[in-house]
């Protein structure tokens, strides 16, 4: 693809986005190595009853995912309270199970589609693609009210969360180990089993249902509010210079390197089998072209710094640190992959076309990423 055709293909994919919006953007990027939590989501041959109780067989014979840990990564303080989460599948939902120890289990809000994460809450975000770009969010409170919504892409991108887009047919169940509410006892914690439907979750993407191998962006997020008990209630503990509520703790199962997130491309990946769980032993697959998005994804980061620096995009490599990044994440035996950046005006695209793969992948200023074959 030549330099004109790249040019209006990129005119054709990119939204407009005007001057103002795209200078001095603030530059934020994860403090942490790229390694996303993995985790193989196995078939199940029935559908769930979806009522919070795990102690189903189906749930049993799946894995838990890795302990939750601080969003910002290992090096943080371990979370008070465990939290772990686990993944099945079948032709109609993709369901998902979360047990949070939790000694005092409390939820206030009841309005749907409130900002849920102001109780303690259980989050999941799903990015079918893997792309950054519509994605989806589900928030979930003791109560089982929930928040469900759409991003068009990230905040820090300029994106927009639809609120009126709506989980149809969606299933939550909730399962208290001990008393809502109730201060004067000490509680387990709580579980949550959720169903989404297939026919919500590919309304975005265009896609066909996962079979055996397909891999998705998924995260999870648990909010907890340090809390003490007022007159038989439970009340957020305050700053005691500031008067506000002090600063909620934020517990993932793959860590985002910074208290944010909606860094899609930080997320853990899932890998869809076929298969039972317990009656086979699928490993996940790495899959190279993820190396390859990160790269561009370190290039997309060094862009907005070198633009907030000069004003202007770069069109060389060299300015971003190219060699560098690439030394960095492949081995020597790596063929260097060809690299061009088209800038047009206040928008760019980067290409990379390795050699060791039938594939071209790209990323634009809006940080969507994607591939196409050769």
């Amino acid at each position: 693809m030549n330099r004109l055709s790249i040019l209006i293909f990129f005119f054709l994919m990119l939204p407009c986005v005007t001057m103002p919006a795209l200078y001095a953007q603030e530059v934020r990027t994860p403090s942490i190595s790229f390694n996303p939590e993995t985790y193989v989501v196995y078939k199940t041959q029935q559908p769930l009853t979806i009522d919070g109780d795990l102690s189903k067989i189906e749930w049993e014979q799946a894995e838990w995912t890795s302990a939750f840990v601080d969003i910002r990564g290992d090096e943080y303080p371990s979370p008070r309270y465990e939290t772990r989460a686990k993944m099945l599948w079948d032709d109609d939902y993709f369901y998902f199970a979360a047990k949070l120890e939790e000694p005092h289990v409390w939820a206030t809000i009841t309005e749907r589609d409130a900002v849920i994460y102001m109780d303690n809450n259980f989050e999941i975000f799903i990015d079918p693609n893997g792309d950054t770009h519509n994605y989806y969010e589900l928030e979930v409170n003791a109560l089982g009210t929930f928040w469900d919504l759409m991003l068009t892409k990230p905040y820090r991108n300029g994106g927009r969360a639809i609120n009126a887009w709506d989980i149809k047919g969606l299933k939550i169940g909730i399962d208290i180990q001990g008393t809502l509410n109730n201060p004067t006892d000490i509680d387990e914690g709580w579980t949550v089993e959720i169903a989404i439907p297939w026919s919500v979750l590919l309304e975005a993407t265009r896609g066909g249902m996962p079979v055996e191998g397909t891999q998705w962006r998924v995260g999870f997020s648990r909010v907890q509010w340090q809390t003490e008990v007022i007159d038989g209630e439970y009340v957020k503990l305050k700053d005691p210079d500031t008067g506000r509520d002090l600063p909620e703790d934020n517990w993932v199962w793959s860590p985002q390197g910074l208290i944010n997130m909606h860094f899609p491309e930080m997320w853990g990946l899932v890998q869809f089998s076929e298969k039972a769980a317990g009656e086979a032993d699928v490993q996940f697959n790495w899959n190279p072209a993820e190396d390859y998005k990160w790269l561009l994804r370190e290039l997309y980061y060094r862009q907005t710094e070198y633009r907030n620096r000069h004003g202007r995009y770069s069109e060389n490599g060299a300015d971003l640190g190219f060699d560098e990044s690439f030394d960095k994440l492949f081995d020597e035996d790596t063929p260097l992959p060809k690299f061009t950046i088209s800038v047009l005006d206040d928008t760019y695209i980067m290409r990379l076309q390795p050699e060791d793969m039938n594939y071209n992948f790209y990323i634009r200023n809006d940080s969507k990423v994607w591939k196409t074959e050769r």
